[in-house]
């Protein structure tokens, strides 16, 4: 928030702090992270594993954003959201530097293990910092805009960590990780401002936190809270698989294909995703988070029946490529959409702790995701893991088409019609 005259106001979409305290370091840590996506698949093959095994490297990164969740989110209320957000990229870095020096498959499952903790710690931080500030006709842009410059930061990633990783060796993108996000944490520590309802009443900067809420748990024990949930698990079980380099493993074990070409495929898809994130949030605040949480999530269940179809007929690696870049469209168009919608219905006063459970509910999505494909991919097929991520998308647009309700559109449509009645009356005769 931005204080005028002693009014608090929403910070706008493209504010200075922003800028440099949310979407820089977005951009920075987000090339880090995808140096080091092409390495990975071919560094857990390098243990000796099938590719149901190695998928367990995706698979307790997301173990430990589950873990995190939470307990993250309890303490963004508790501390506020400044010491939580700085120290996410410095306990990435530490994660990312431990990679490197792992003896064995199991060793390198826990240090993904605690990255997997960091990255909920950064991503809830910044969503509760989000939701503290922005308006509800901008929450869509900030939040899409965020996982935009994420995509923006992945564009040379890959491409970059491909070629150190053949050129050099498999474990240097791991290093340059570490690097960039020591480097993206330091202006941070002066820019980021506390925004926490509850730290800001103890300094006597809020006194609406003062006024008395209806403890979360009776909140929570709604219909339409738990539909929410509910949504926003499948919607984490089709996704979580898609986002943490699943398809890139497929590639490495289905064509065996090189780093380069992992760092190639990963750069082209980041570049598509930019614009398509960035729509869907102008779409999100001009007609209704459900504007892109519907079609989204159908149009992607559609294209991982494409991408079933290329495992099943073993259709060259021209058309795998081809479906993997449907899929990835698809998928961003639904990026950030139950995030949003998630900060809409958020209590004011317990924002950190709702996050908490929301993305634990994300993060258990999250590792059900791959985990089920890995699964299905070892004992089954590759097809019917594809299968399996398409049947949950489509139940998320089940239920957002006979149940979730949007309070921002709700809001603006009451507002709308107390508009029109205070109209009729002021133009009444008297």
């Amino acid at each position: 928030m931005s204080e005028r005259n002693g009014v608090k106001t929403p910070t706008p979409f493209l504010s200075r702090q922003n800028v440099l305290s949310l979407y820089l370091p977005a951009v920075i840590l987000s090339l880090g992270t995808g140096i080091a996506l092409p390495a990975l698949p071919i560094y857990a093959r390098s243990f000796d594993v099938s590719l149901g095994v190695a998928s367990f490297a995706l698979v307790t990164y997301g173990l430990g954003g589950l873990v995190a969740g939470i307990p993250t989110g309890y303490l963004l209320d508790r501390f506020g959201r400044r010491n939580i957000i700085l120290a996410g990229p410095l306990v990435t870095a530490l994660s990312s530097f431990l990679v490197v020096i792992a003896q064995s498959f199991p060793e390198l499952l826990i240090y993904r293990f605690i990255g997997g903790i960091a990255s909920q710690m950064w991503m809830l931080g910044r969503l509760a910092i989000v939701a503290d500030t922005g308006a509800d006709s901008q929450r869509g842009r900030q939040i899409t805009g965020m996982h935009a410059m994420d995509s923006a930061g992945r564009i040379a990633g890959p491409l970059i960590g491909g070629l150190l990783a053949s050129g050099w060796d498999v474990t240097l993108p791991f290093v340059v990780h570490g690097l960039l996000c020591l480097v993206a944490v330091v202006p941070s520590f002066r820019l980021i401002q506390e925004t926490s309802p509850n730290a800001l009443r103890r300094t006597g900067g809020d006194r609406q936190s003062e006024e008395a809420h209806p403890p979360l748990r009776t909140w929570l024990l709604t219909f339409p809270i738990l539909m929410f949930l509910i949504a926003q698990l499948l919607g984490s079980v089709c996704r979580g698989a898609l986002n943490n380099g699943t398809l890139h493993f497929y590639a490495v074990y289905a064509y065996d294909v090189s780093a380069v070409t992992i760092g190639f495929l990963g750069t082209a898809a980041s570049a598509l995703s930019v614009p398509i994130i960035v729509a869907a949030g102008a779409v999100m605040d001009r007609f209704g988070r459900k504007a892109t949480i519907v079609p989204g999530f159908t149009l992607l269940g559609l294209a991982l029946g494409f991408m079933a179809l290329t495992a099943y007929e073993g259709w060259s690696f021209e058309l795998y490529v081809v479906a993997f870049l449907v899929v990835v469209a698809t998928n961003n168009f639904t990026t950030g959409s139950m995030q949003t919608l998630s900060s809409d219905i958020a209590p004011r006063h317990a924002r950190g702790s709702f996050f908490g459970l929301s993305q634990t509910v994300v993060q258990v999505g999250h590792v059900l995701s791959p985990a089920g494909y890995a699964w299905l991919a070892e004992n089954v097929n590759a097809t019917a893991g594809f299968v399996f991520l398409g049947a949950a998308s489509f139940a998320v647009v089940l239920i957002a088409v006979t149940v979730i309700r949007e309070p921002v559109r709700d809001r603006r449509a009451k507002e709308r019609e107390e508009s029109e009645v205070t109209g009729v009356v002021e133009a009444s005769p008297r």
